[in-house]
């Protein structure tokens, strides 16, 4: 719609609608169109970019909205679709991101980034910042000068607005949200970065650590690199699949070049493609870490993500800790919860899997945080001065505070659980010459990631019970006695190993879990029992509750950027973190560490040969001896930080 035609719209909207004042005082839920259509206007545009680029935009305004009373915005600029689209097509769930905002009034607005949908130009995989490459012309863009140029054609051309822009949004929007903060324009005075994508190579999305998530990736990249419709509305999957049991189906796929091939991306997936051709963390990742451009950030920032995101927890910690890092004057703030990715959003988030949290989660982080840092930072509406985190306790089921994440070391202090002969685990460092526990993993046989067959990913596996995997003979099992009194972690755990393989590569998987009494079900009080139906083995077996988990490429044990090839048999050190937990082990409970080399089909399969894995053959698959040390010499562990009592 040309700029003329929106301000005549608009002017036409202000002269003739009702305030909200003569709205029926029983209005339908702000979670369904009828609401929208008696409260807001929708309104869409062409948006022109400083080099000539439309971006398609779609406007809800309260009806009331003019010099009587004016709105702060809160946008979102997304990859999934702005829409739905059409004047009279209406957001089902209501013309805000929540009910609760949408109660708020504000002037709402959806953006489809370049080269999506219904917008113009080239879409780049988390388009580098300007800081990160060369040629800043006058034409020079990116996705901060993208929101800056947004933002001020809105100013400039929607009347009833107060001056105020608020960003938010979650996975990739969260990496708009986050890359909307470099040089923001003045107008932005909050952004909410909600489970961003922030580092694909080193922790989300695309890699771990170097290790490539094949499951999520081919799954998401065929219906994301589709084609796009003629009206801009629609994509058409590059492929289809139908199969049931994605284990199976990804081993008899073979190597992972496979995936590139007909009847599969066969060249077709541009981005996917891309992730295949860098292996490494080279220039084309290292440009799209969204971390080194978040410098001189302004606006007031609220960081959320959740411990069960099984895509993006990495990319919340990481960016809270970088705006904490790089703009210490900055008002920035950490929201951690039960959550699976964006479950925050969800109508209800009491339970999950096996767990119960005796509340409902998401509405208590909109009610108290996610509502209040708009209201005040937009409205200046109410008080917003919570903790600097706000943190959900996964073994306590209670919401927690601190004055820093990760907290303190003189209120959680550095200790180390080692790996000890037998299958111990303790916090007493290994003694004299022990042999080390080997294993013999083999890539016809992969070590599943979950117990079950699924299709695409089970959700849950980041909750999962491991008794499954501890049964088998290539996965190691250290644990502790039980607990003598509650043990709370608090922050990073870092993985610090030493290895020798027959092979030439490999990969270390470290799980930390929470090995419960026989009979208690997980989710409880200590002492519940479980319920005599269900999908327990055995009443008298200890439930296994995975905590967190993380995998390695051991090729990239002393650089990202320069892998390096294994001597067989000689022993080599491996020290990554996992992700930070807050879970409090509770007494009578065991702490666990497993160690493994695959976690099929969630990371594709290591050749355990010093190959170019995308590009390698079936014969470059082969068997090959783990072997982990632990005695005084090479002193295996997890290093943790246990919270003071």
């Amino acid at each position: 719609m040309p700029r003329f035609t929106l301000r005549a719209a608009l002017a036409a909207a202000l002269a003739g609608s009702p305030v909200l004042a003569q709205t029926p005082t029983a209005s339908p839920p702000a979670t369904d169109a009828a609401f929208v259509r008696q409260h807001y206007r929708k309104l869409e545009q062409l948006i022109a970019m400083r080099d000539g680029t439309r971006l398609f935009t779609i406007i809800y305004m309260p009806l009331d909205a003019g010099p009587a009373h004016s709105y702060p915005f809160i946008m979102e600029r997304t990859p999934y679709s702005a829409g739905p689209y059409g004047a009279d097509n209406l957001r089902k769930m209501g013309p805000g991101p929540s009910a609760e905002l949408s109660r708020e009034q504000y002037i709402f607005v959806y953006q489809d980034v370049r080269g999506r949908y219904k917008s113009e130009g080239q879409f780049e995989e988390m388009t580098p910042a300007l800081n990160a490459v060369a040629g800043n012309g006058a034409t020079a863009h990116d996705e901060s000068t993208d929101t800056y140029d947004t933002v001020d054609w809105l100013l400039k051309n929607v009347p009833g607005n107060n001056g105020r822009v608020g960003i938010m949004g979650i996975s990739y929007p969260g990496f708009y949200a986050s890359a909307a903060l470099p040089n923001a324009h003045p107008a932005i005075r909050a952004v909410s970065p909600q489970a961003p994508v922030t580092d694909e190579f080193i922790g989300d999305d695309a890699y771990h650590k170097g290790a490539f998530f094949l499951l999520d990736n081919f799954d998401f990249m065929k219906e994301f690199e589709g084609q796009r419709t003629a009206n801009g509305e629609k994509y058409q999957p590059v492929f289809a699949t139908n199969f049931k049991d994605a284990y199976q189906f990804f081993l008899k796929l073979g190597p992972l070049k496979n995936t590139n091939i007909a009847p599969y991306f066969n060249q077709k997936g541009k981005i996917f493609g891309e992730y295949l051709a860098h292996p490494t963390y080279d220039a084309y990742w290292q440009t799209r870490n969204i971390r080194p451009a978040l410098t001189n950030v302004k606006p007031a920032t609220l960081v959320v993500g959740g411990w069960f995101d099984a895509e993006d927890l990495f990319g919340a910690l990481n960016t809270y800790q970088t705006i904490e890092k790089q703009n210490p004057g900055t008002p920035n703030r950490l929201v951690m919860g039960p959550w699976t990715h964006g479950a925050w959003s969800q109508p209800d988030w009491s339970k999950f899997g096996s767990l119960d949290f005796g509340e409902n989660t998401a509405q208590h982080y909109r009610d108290s945080l996610e509502t209040p840092f708009f209201n005040f930072y937009l409205k200046d509406k109410g008080r917003f001065n919570p903790a600097e985190a706000t943190i959900f306790n996964t073994g306590t089921n209670q919401w927690q505070t601190y004055p820093t994440w990760p907290p303190a070391s003189t209120s959680a202090a550095p200790r180390t659980l080692y790996l000890q002969q037998g299958g111990q685990l303790s916090f007493t460092a290994p003694a004299g010459l022990q042999k080390p526990t080997s294993y013999l993993s083999d890539p016809a046989n992969p070590v599943p990631y979950t117990d079950g067959v699924y299709a695409e990913r089970n959700n849950e596996y980041l909750i999962d019970d491991q008794r499954f995997a501890a049964q088998r003979p290539d996965v190691l099992s250290f644990q502790t006695e039980p607990l003598t009194a509650d043990l709370t972690l608090a922050g990073p755990l870092t993985a610090d190993l030493f290895v020798s393989t027959t092979g030439t590569d490999a990969d270390f998987i470290v799980k930390l879990i929470d090995v419960l009494p026989a009979g208690e079900a997980p989710g409880t009080t200590a002492g519940a029992k479980r319920p005599a139906s269900g999908k327990a083995r055995s009443s008298k077996a200890s439930y296994q509750r995975l905590v967190r988990a993380e995998p390695f490429r051991g090729r990239f044990r002393n650089s990202f950027e320069k892998p390096e090839a294994f001597v067989p048999g000689r022993v080599a050190e491996i020290n990554y973190e996992l992700n930070d937990v807050l879970h409090t082990f509770k007494k009578g409970h065991r702490l666990l560490v497993q160690v493994q080399s695959s976690w099929f089909p969630l990371i594709d399969r290591n050749p355990q040969q010093f190959v170019n894995i995308a590009q390698a053959e079936a014969a470059d698959f082969q068997k090959a001896t783990i072997s982990i040390y632990h005695d005084a010499q090479h002193p295996s562990g997890l290093r943790v930080s246990v919270q003071a009592r």
